[in-house]
């Protein structure tokens, strides 16, 4: 009912105020209120509640993998990279038809999931993982995929810059019902591998010697979830850009609500993470009239201060 109501909300608010009940049963044809509801804010909304929930859900499993609260893609660099390579694949693919449903989504995922094993690699010390060198490496990562992505900006010709700056600063302009239902079939892929591990992920929480001795396979289940997890955020990353925190925040205001099992914890996310990211794609169109934000702009002011807040608790708690 949440979700149906904040989809309702959503597509009546706007620059342009709509009618949503003459949008839904006025006359099909000259009809202002159907077109801008259902050609410009309803694939929008759609995106929205589909990529919030792929990072939120992608943010429970890392937090629970790497038994870390500060975790998610964006933060690990996981989004850097997965935007990385998006880029790449879209200045080699050009306007190779059905680019934007294939292959960009795979140069995604594969940026994603390099960027994902060069942090866990960087993160282990002594053969143990470190949560904070983690953390870092993930920041270094990040920082060096921006600076690539800054450069591959800088000597692209004009009309590849435009696009590029939508991979750096985030964003759910309209695309179309196809590329939604694309992204949608990824994402429960993905999502489905990770609902599958959460019994699992559960046991990794105790620790990986008790998990071993509950009888889970350790490194499969890590490897899988991971690789679930790059996947999740490649084909998301492909089609938004980098949009931050919404795989930190929500994950741990879910966990409030429902408890640590993953098993409850990552769906409700997924439910969460999308609403949130619809909402906070509303306030971007809306907050300034005809002036849109990006909305990987309001996620950062939202999640900067609650990863500021986390980082202190955990900081105190060592």
């Amino acid at each position: 009912m949440l979700v149906l109501a904040s989809v309702v909300l959503a597509a009546s608010l706007g620059p342009v105020p709509v009618d949503f009940v003459h949008a839904v049963l006025g006359p099909a044809t000259d009809n202002l209120d159907r077109t801008i509801v259902f050609r410009a804010r309803l694939p929008r909304i759609l995106l929205g509640l589909v990529v919030g929930g792929a990072l939120a859900s992608s943010g429970a499993a890392l937090q629970a993998i790497l038994r870390n609260p500060l975790a998610e893609p964006h933060i690990l660099g996981v989004s850097g990279g997965a935007a990385l390579g998006g880029v790449v694949t879209v200045l080699f693919a050009g306007a190779t038809p059905g680019a934007e449903w294939s292959l960009q989504p795979l140069g995604a995922f594969a940026g994603a999931l390099a960027a994902t094993l060069l942090v866990y690699r960087l993160g282990i010390v002594r053969g143990r993982l470190h949560p904070y060198t983690l953390l870092l490496a993930g920041v270094v990562c990040n920082a060096l995929a921006g600076a690539l992505l800054l450069f591959l900006n800088a000597i692209a010709d004009v009309y590849q810059a435009q696009s590029l700056l939508f991979w750096l600063m985030g964003s759910l302009a309209v695309q179309s019902y196809g590329i939604v239902a694309a992204v949608a079939v990824y994402v429960a892929l993905g999502f489905t591998v990770l609902l599958r591990e959460a019994p699992a992920l559960n046991c990794l929480s105790l620790g990986d010697d008790e998990a071993f001795h509950l009888g889970v396979d350790v490194h499969r289940v890590r490897r899988s979830a991971f690789v679930a997890s790059a996947f999740l955020v490649g084909a998301v990353v492909s089609v938004s850009g980098m949009i931050g925190f919404v795989g930190l925040v929500v994950p741990h205001i879910v966990r409030i609500l429902t408890g640590a099992d993953n098993r409850l914890l990552i769906p409700a996310s997924f439910l969460a993470g999308g609403v949130t990211l619809l909402w906070a794609d509303t306030g971007a169109r809306v907050l300034l009239g005809a002036t849109e934000l990006p909305v990987g702009v309001v996620t950062a002011l939202l999640g900067g201060p609650f990863f500021v807040y986390l980082l202190r608790r955990e900081s105190t708690r060592t």
